[in-house]
Parts: structure tokens; C-alpha cells; sequence
């Protein structure tokens, strides 16, 4: 991760909970009162964030000391310590709630990720996610993709060409489309191509595109535009794809599975703070 970007993400997230102070905090504990507290899962799951939480403490006091029980990827049971935290009582409450919606927003994402990798299990399939992330979020929940084994597609407009239909209606045609984006991109820069029928997949392997995405397609037609390809370009399926249906999209053939749901749709995974007091310092 950027660790500019992740700095700024954490302070952004403490700056609208914190607004002008804890007012429950600062008027119920005392400023020297120092505690300690446990981070721990209350069900199975993926951890993705600890590095995000320590930020989070961080940020408010460089004196809160975080150690890790599990690594970032480890698979936990109900009732597994993920990690505990010791320093002054006000810090530890004020960066609670914050630290809780990364920690169990990303290990949603890594744990749903990683339930759909194991379900392609033994087939050569990628899973890979899309830009249908939360606004401001998208490092970090790609991020948690990569932590639940799944692959990041582009991160954002920039990072590749993909010619859509919107932009084939703007163009005029997949031919054009194509015939402008390659005089003004260098040998380095892959072109993918959307196509929703077999007859726009026949278009597309007569142009010069490195891959295609199949979008929304039925079974029968994905596996008869994968036999049409026949391994001359990369192919990915997209469209509504979930954990219900990742199987059997992606025994047709297809390289790569993209989910929007992955960063969408996850629900959190179910994570508690729990905080107990220590001595006051002197």
C-alpha cells in the first residue's frame, strides 16, 4: 500500500468521527488513565487491516503500542485474539470505532475473496476484482482482494486501455475504436474490448486487442465464444457473477472471473474491541 495515501485515508476517517473531540471520552476518563484492549474475531474469517488499525492508533498517539496475535491473510476461528493494544485510555476509545470499520470491512472483503478462490479450486482461473469500489476506499479494498488471494484488476482509468460499449457507441464502431486507441498507445499499453455477443467477439479477434471481456453472457454462449477464442487472447467473464455462479462461469474456459460484488456487496466480518483499565501513569 501507499503508505502516503494510506496516512491520509486514516487521518480523513478520524477527522469526521473525531470533529471537534470525545466528548464522552474526555469528560468520563482522565487524561493520564492508561488501559489495554483486545481486537477479537467472533466468527471465521480472513484478516485484512491490522497494518490500517495500527495506522489509526498511530495517528491519535504514538505512544499506543499494538501487537499482532495473527498475520494479515491468516484464517481465524470465533474467539481468536487478532491483536491487542496498550496506551492511555482516551486514545484507545477515541480510535475504536474507526479501527473497527477497517478491520471489519476489509477482512469481509479478504474473506469473500478467499471463499471464492477456494471454490475455482483446481481450475486455471483467476479471480479479479473491478473499480465498483467505495469512494476513497479503492486502495485499501483492492488491497483486501490481493490479502484474500484474489488478483486486482486496472486500478483506475489509467491503468489500461478497455474499450466499453458506451465508448464503441462514441466511436462509431469496434473497428474505429480500436484503430484510434493503438495510433495513440505505445507497445506497452494492453487493450481489452467488451463484447456482450458472439458476433462482437468474431469482430474483436480480427482486431489487434490483448484481451476480451465476455460480459454478461449465458453459459452456452460464454463456452461457445471461449471455444470461438481458443486461446488466441486472454478472456475474462463479467456480469452479475457471485459466489453461486464463479464455478460454473468459470468452467467454460475463461481465464479470469471479474466480481464487482467482491468490493461491493461484501457484508463485514463481525470483529470486537475489547478494552480493560491498567494503571494510571504517574
Amino acid at each position: 500500500m501507499n503508505p502516503l495515501h494510506l496516512k491520509k485515508l486514516v487521518c480523513d476517517a478520524l477527522n469526521e468521527d473525531l470533529g471537534p473531540g470525545d466528548w464522552t471520552t474526555d469528560l468520563l476518563v482522565s487524561e493520564n488513565k492508561r488501559s489495554a484492549a483486545v481486537f477479537r474475531a467472533k466468527e471465521e474469517g480472513i484478516i485484512a487491516g491490522l497494518s490500517v488499525v495500527e495506522e489509526v492508533f498511530h495517528q491519535l498517539d504514538s505512544d499506543v503500542h499494538l501487537i499482532r496475535e495473527v498475520e494479515e491473510g491468516d484464517t481465524v476461528s470465533p474467539g481468536t485474539i487478532l491483536a491487542q493494544v496498550e496506551g492511555k485510555t482516551r486514545s484507545l476509545l477515541t480510535g475504536e470505532r474507526v479501527a473497527l470499520n477497517f478491520l471489519q470491512h476489509l477482512s469481509g472483503i479478504a474473506t469473500t475473496t478467499r471463499q471464492v478462490v477456494d471454490l475455482l479450486d483446481g481450475l486455471d482461473c483467476h479471480v479479479l476484482d473491478t473499480r465498483k469500489t467505495t469512494p476513497g476506499l479503492r486502495m485499501l479494498e483492492k488491497y483486501a482482494v490481493r490479502v484474500g488471494g484474489g488478483t486486482n484488476h486496472r486500478y483506475g482509468l489509467s491503468h489500461g486501455v478497455m474499450i466499453k460499449d458506451n465508448h464503441i457507441a462514441v466511436a462509431g464502431s469496434l473497428f474505429e475504436a480500436v484503430k484510434q486507441i493503438r495510433e495513440h498507445t505505445g507497445h506497452m499499453v494492453q487493450v481489452e474490448v467488451e463484447a456482450d455477443t458472439l458476433e462482437q467477439v468474431e469482430e474483436a479477434l480480427s482486431l489487434d486487442v490483448d484481451a476480451i471481456l465476455l460480459d454478461n453472457m449465458g453459459l452456452q454462449t460464454l463456452r461457445r465464444a471461449v471455444a470461438m477464442i481458443s486461446g488466441r487472447i486472454w478472456t475474462e467473464a463479467s456480469g452479475g457473477i457471485t459466489p453461486k455462479t464463479a464455478r460454473a462461469v468459470a468452467e467454460t474456459g475463461v481465464n479470469a472471473i471479474s466480481l464487482g460484488w467482491l468490493t461491493h456487496s461484501v457484508s463485514a466480518m463481525d470483529i470486537s474491541m475489547d478494552i480493560y483499565s491498567k494503571e494510571e501513569s504517574k
